[in-house]
């Protein structure tokens, strides 16, 4: 495996990166327990008690053939733009605060933006989107996400993507989508004492978001609210908890170069995802 230094540090990394060989912000360690089918998925997220230990698990996941063959195939040909750093190649865990109160839902890492840098929507147009948005809304500490070495920090916001390696094609087939459900279920239980809010961006990540709490019991609107950009529903935790699922366009250049989704309409729902004064 050739050793390339990471854009940053400087440190040298194989491609894709081994689990606890010292990458910023790596969640595992060698002897993370590896998920090889999607049963291993469910126990092994069923049984993670905290964030930290859910995000090692998910990292090193291995439960989709054909997620794994992909993303490590990018990770070992590169885009000539990086083609002189390191990729991560695994799939990107959660990021940000372990007791946020708003949840943010995305789809699938960017096969050269959290597929290369190790950080959900780091790297690549539409983080520079989401993160720039919520520096603005007060969430994060800067409003550039380049690396995961950048010393970015979200104050009460978490990012996760429901599914968590880079699909061919931005494309996950629903059988990886229900093999990688587990992940994002056990990351809405471990932040349900906390959430007020869950910012769905675009339609899967809203079809994902309102299946992940239907499996855990929530109460949720019947039928099923259609996805639109500022449309809101409120859901209740099993333990009468409410909290507001907002909708947002997704961050990506096809809707932010074309102006369908536009700062202020991205601006506007973030605002509406603050904690509520009672």
């Amino acid at each position: 495996m050739t050793s390339l230094p990471h854009p940053r540090t400087g440190d040298l990394f194989g491609s894709p990166v081994p689990p606890g060989t010292g990458w910023p912000g790596d969640p595992a360690r060698p002897r993370t327990t590896h998920a090889r089918t999607p049963e291993d998925v469910a126990r092994l997220a069923a049984t993670a008690r905290s964030l930290p230990v859910l995000d090692a698990r998910s990292s090193v996941c291995r439960a989709c053939p054909r997620l794994v063959s992909w993303r490590e195939q990018v990770a070992t040909t590169r885009r000539r733009a990086f083609e002189n750093e390191p990729y991560w190649g695994r799939p990107a865990p959660g990021f940000g605060d372990e007791r946020a109160q708003l949840l943010i839902v995305g789809l699938a890492p960017a096969a050269h933006g959290a597929n290369r840098t190790g950080r959900v929507f780091t790297g690549d147009r539409s983080g520079d989107w989401i993160f720039a948005a919520l520096h603005r809304a007060g969430f994060a500490s800067q409003p550039e996400s380049l690396d995961a070495a950048d010393s970015l920090r979200l104050t009460g916001a978490r990012i996760a993507a429901a599914v968590r390696c880079a699909p061919p094609d931005n494309a996950p087939t629903p059988e990886e989508k229900r093999a990688c459900a587990p992940w994002l279920d056990r990351e809405v239980e471990l932040l349900s004492p906390h959430l007020t809010a869950i910012l769905a961006l675009g339609g899967i990540g809203w079809q994902a978001t309102f299946a992940s709490l239907r499996r855990l019991g929530w109460h949720v609107p019947r039928p099923l609210p259609r996805f639109g950009h500022g449309d809101e529903a409120l859901v209740r935790s099993p333990g009468g908890r409410g909290v507001a699922v907002i909708g947002s366009y997704h961050v990506s250049q096809q809707n932010t170069f074309t102006g369908r989704l536009t700062e202020a309409m991205l601006d506007e729902v973030l605002l509406r995802c603050r904690p509520r004064k009672a």
